[in-house]
């Protein structure tokens, strides 16, 4: 496992740059896997540097797509958070945070349909494109990236989050939302927010 200061979300992209002697050993060891994965959990009080952290109960698993040991020993990752976990117990770390964790799939999985979502959903499309003119607006020199977003409805909540940067107590309520539909109905309401206060800026600059 991971601590970070901040919930991750899945779809998101998670540099990392490993310096500690013992998350030199993590590395080593992760990368040495056929398939080189782990938990990131999300820091709830105090700092993971010098112990005495409370860790969240719910996290994702990241895969590391890019790794490279430098001649120091210091180790850069790049991973892709892929699914959510939910940590069952915390273990003695040794050298590094460890835990026993289950999959934690949405709990309206099999009721929730897409279909029936349509207006939630076609908001959270709405909503994006919106606040990427207003990025635009804001920064006529800089090239915004426009977004597709998937057709699954789980997979484009996740990924609106994440492109437009929720804020960290945002990010942490969806990280722990139970329900995708739910979910989906945050973060339509977070990014509206974010949307608002991008029209004001827009206003202000005229």
């Amino acid at each position: 496992m991971f601590p970070l200061e901040q919930a991750v979300l899945p779809t998101a992209i998670v540099p990392l740059h490993i310096f500690e002697p013992r998350y030199r050993q993590f590395a080593r060891d992760i990368t040495a896997r056929d398939e080189p994965e782990f938990g990131i959990a999300p820091i709830e009080r105090g700092r993971e540097v010098g112990g005495e952290d409370v860790r969240s109960d719910v996290g994702v698993v990241a895969r590391v797509v890019q790794a490279e040991e430098f001649p120091d020993g210091r180790w850069g990752l790049v991973a892709t958070a892929t699914r959510r976990i939910r940590v069952v117990e915390w273990l003695t770390d040794d050298p590094y945070p460890r835990a026993t964790v289950e999959d934690w799939p949405d709990e309206d999985a099999e009721t929730y349909s897409e279909a029936t979502a349509g207006a939630p959903r076609a908001s959270l499309d709405a909503i994006v494109t919106h606040i990427v003119d207003l990025a635009g607006r804001l920064n006529p020199a800089q090239d915004i990236p426009q977004v597709t977003l998937p057709t699954d409805d789980a997979q484009a909540t996740w990924q609106a989050a994440v492109f437009v940067q929720v804020g960290p107590l945002d990010a942490a309520t969806l990280l722990r939302e139970p329900a995708a539909a739910t979910r989906l109905t945050r973060t339509v309401e977070f990014l509206q927010e974010r949307a608002e206060m991008l029209e004001a800026l827009a206003d202000e600059r005229g």
